[in-house]
């Protein structure tokens, strides 16, 4: 029988648990295989209890929950900040590589986002049998159409603007939504077309307040009793830098938020109405996985474990049109940020929504 390990890495998603039971059912009931489950990200592999048992029985019913029952992490001994960390990470991955082989796994299967990729690909070639699921709520993993998790943030975002439309009308106010998105504004984008944004701000548009403020105000002097605005935590203006509610010393220390307060004091300085701010933050990455998200992680999680019985180490699951492929760990772990010039973009201008 084939002994293979699955891990969780980078930031929580809805889908995880969905990945994790389709990696399961699908290795018992196609191959026979056993699954062990890797807790903590890959620095569970250092742990003193590297691997826990899944079997039919205990992940039956991990579709609809989220988060993941093997836990996760985006810091640790694989997350480098410096050289001199770099080195010690070396030899931390040396001695991983060398963990999987005396516990016996003909291939581990790591489910993550850009960070968790990297290791993974780094793990590959010192030698370790590894496959990749793409996952992250920000979409912004490259050489997929699309990563799981995503469309639960989308529809939470979008929920999110809805309610805050009522109460917009109801006082003919400005109201603010921030969301995710450090270096793409794939959520805000999609969620602002879909939730009815006056305008959407984006790491990859710099935007100018002034420019935002008359739009608004165009729209009021239409008849419109409302406005609603949309910004990715990574948003900029044209003139400035991101904002970080908390700084640190390396970019993992670092954390974004707060530009939508900044956003909306510029707003009432410049227009004569009320404005108010909603931070969606960590909400957007809880609960139940989507019907989509589901049945996304399930056909990843399926695809997986075709790629370990090809022995296809270095290789990520991804979605091309309507097909789940395979593609190089290398091609992934490239941002795949928003076309400023794309199809969606275009849609959200000739709707008549400001950028900025």
């Amino acid at each position: 029988m084939t002994k293979i390990g699955i891990v969780t890495g980078g930031g929580d998603a809805p889908g995880l648990n969905a990945v994790i039971r389709s990696v399961v059912l699908t290795a018992h009931h196609k191959h026979g295989w056993e699954v062990v489950g890797i807790e903590e990200g890959f620095d569970g592999l250092l742990s003193d209890t590297p691997t826990i048992p899944l079997d039919v029985a205990n992940v039956r019913d991990l579709l609809s929950l989220g988060g993941t029952i093997l836990g996760t992490t985006n810091k640790g001994q694989f997350h480098p900040l410096s050289t001199q960390e770099m080195k010690a990470l070396n030899s931390v991955s040396q001695q991983t590589v060398k963990i999987i082989e005396t516990l016996g796994l003909a291939g581990v299967i790591a489910t993550g986002g850009d960070g968790t990729m990297k290791i993974a690909h780094k793990l590959v070639e010192l030698g370790a049998p590894i496959v990749g699921v793409p996952k992250t709520i920000d979409n912004d993993l490259s050489a997929t159409d699309v990563t799981f998790g995503f469309d639960t943030a989308i529809s939470i975002a979008t929920d999110s603007l809805e309610r805050l439309k009522t109460t917009a009308q109801s006082h003919k106010r400005v109201m603010i939504l921030e969301v995710m998105g450090r270096d793409a504004g794939w959520i805000a984008l999609h969620a602002g077309i879909a939730g009815g944004a006056d305008a959407i701000l984006i790491p990859e548009i710099p935007f100018r307040i002034d420019v935002i403020a008359a739009h608004l105000q165009q729209k009021r002097d239409m008849g419109q009793r409302y406005n609603l605005v949309i910004v990715a935590e990574g948003a900029h203006p044209y003139d400035g830098e991101q904002l970080f509610y908390i700084e640190g010393d390396s970019p993992d220390d670092k954390r974004l938020g707060g530009i939508s307060r900044i956003v909306g004091d510029r707003l009432t300085e410049r227009m004569d109405a009320e404005v108010r701010v909603a931070v969606l933050g960590h909400i957007q990455r809880g609960g139940q996985p989507t019907s989509r998200d589901r049945l996304l992680a399930t056909a990843f999680g399926a695809k997986a474990i075709d790629l370990v019985r090809q022995q296809k180490w270095g290789h990520m699951v991804a979605l091309k049109g309507a097909e789940i492929v395979d593609v190089p760990m290398a091609d992934a772990i490239l941002l795949n940020s928003v076309d400023v010039d794309g199809m969606w973009v275009q849609i959200a201008r000739d709707l008549g929504i400001s950028f900025g």
